[in-house]
């Protein structure tokens, strides 16, 4: 069985088990979050939106909280002496789905 939910504004295909990693959630290290914005659900039985699956939920346990590798932003107008370099970490949060209630 297997879900589609929607979270930080993306949509991300979950099945029970499974580590995702998604933006930054407001949650501690082993806390049990439940998405609720369900919009798909696959397998057997499937279930799907419109635009939500009613009554469906998928938990899943945040493993840690962490930052992505550095990217460089770099702006350059040709000719005009104007240089800009700054730096992002984007930061996410890991989680393990613990269980598709549908």
């Amino acid at each position: 069985m297997y879900a589609i939910i929607e979270t930080g504004g993306k949509q991300v295909k979950v099945e029970a088990g499974q580590e995702i990693w998604v933006e930054k959630i407001n949650a501690e290290a082993g806390e049990v979050v439940t998405f609720d914005k369900v919009l798909f659900v696959g397998g057997e039985n499937v279930k799907v939106g419109a635009p939500l699956v009613a009554g469906a939920t998928v938990t899943a346990k945040v493993e840690k909280q962490g930052r992505a590798k550095k990217i460089v932003v770099f702006k350059l107008k040709a000719k005009k002496n104007y240089r800009r370099k700054q730096g992002h970490r984007q930061p996410y949060t890991k989680l393990v789905i613990e269980a598709i209630n549908a």
